[in-house]
């Protein structure tokens, strides 16, 4: 059914739940991980690193290390992921990035926002879903840590 996978992966709570039920959904279907971490760029950041050396290079490391510890995870099951480190918008990111690797399905988790928030940020999630050319997934569904180990090992059990 799908055969290129994006999974929009930022170390979040949110994240690791797209991160898990994508997971599970590209070994099912043996599709292709796409993995994109994005670094959001922030509005005064400029300002930020005048005053205060290092908070971008902060941010990249703390970025960086999300994403190679996702691909070790997924490497460990035989499934090493095409990952990739972006800057920008994510909604904007992501859309690109899905059309680039002509991907059919993109997971991304789902952040609870107050009113504040949404008019201060936008609505994100509709400018995904008008976008991108392909299904998106909101990942929701709440999987532990041994309840996904489990399932891939069931998966890769019956693949092997």
């Amino acid at each position: 059914m799908y055969k290129n996978i994006v999974l929009a992966y930022d170390g979040s709570l949110e994240g690791r739940t797209a991160l898990r039920e994508g997971a599970l959904l590209a070994l099912r279907s043996g599709a292709r991980i796409h993995l994109l971490a994005v670094i959001p760029e922030l509005t005064g950041l400029n300002l930020t690193e005048d005053v205060q050396g290092g908070v971008a290079s902060t941010q990249q490391d703390h970025y960086t290390a999300v994403l190679n510890e996702a691909v070790e995870a997924l490497s460990r099951f035989g499934r090493a992921p095409n990952a990739k480190l972006a800057y920008g918008d994510p909604t904007q990111v992501i859309t690109a990035f899905a059309k680039q690797v002509k991907a059919d399905l993109v997971v991304v988790g789902h952040r609870r926002q107050s009113l504040l928030e949404r008019w201060w940020q936008g609505p994100s999630g509709a400018y995904l879903t008008d976008h991108v050319k392909c299904s998106v997934l909101l990942a929701r569904a709440d999987i532990d840590r041994e309840t996904f180990l489990a399932e891939v090992e069931a998966i890769v059990g019956r693949t092997a």
